[in-house]
C-alpha cells in the first residue's frame, strides 16, 4: 500500500514563500504522476499542480502559474511544491496524490498539510 505523507505547512505572511514535500513509500514512486491539490476554507478541493512520471511535463492552475513550481525527485520518493508569493487566497489544506500509469484516478492521498497566509 502506498503512504504519502506531506509537510512544510504553516503560517506565512503575504509575499512569503513556503515549501511542501510529500513522501511517498510502500510503491514504485517512479511510475506515479504526482499532484498537488488544495482544498480552501469551505471550498471544494482543486488541483494546484501535476507533474509526469518522467517529470518532464507539468500542469498548473491558471491562478498558480509563475509563483508555484512542482518538481520531483525520483530518487528520494519526494515531490515538491515551491510556493512564492503566497496570497491569502492560498490559504488552504494542501494534499499530495499519486496516479498509477495503470489508472485515470488520483488512487492514492496524503494527509494534507496546512497552509495559512496572513494579510
Amino acid at each position: 500500500q502506498v503512504q504519502l505523507v506531506e509537510s512544510g505547512g504553516g503560517l506565512v505572511q503575504a509575499g512569503g514563500s513556503l515549501r511542501l514535500s510529500c513522501a511517498a513509500s510502500g510503491g514504485t514512486f517512479s511510475s506515479y504522476s504526482m499532484a498537488w491539490f488544495r482544498q480552501p476554507p469551505g471550498k471544494e478541493r482543486e488541483i494546484v499542480a501535476q507533474i509526469r512520471r518522467n517529470g518532464l511535463i507539468t500542469y498548473y492552475a491558471d491562478s498558480m502559474k509563475g509563483r508555484f513550481t512542482i518538481s520531483r525527485d525520483n530518487a528520494k520518493n519526494t515531490v515538491f511544491l515551491q510556493m512564492n508569493n503566497l496570497k491569502p487566497d492560498d490559504t488552504a489544506v494542501y494534499y499530495c496524490a499519486a496516479n498509477r500509469p495503470d489508472s485515470t484516478l488520483w488512487n492514492y492521498w496524503g494527509q494534507g498539510t496546512q497552509v495559512t497566509v496572513s494579510s
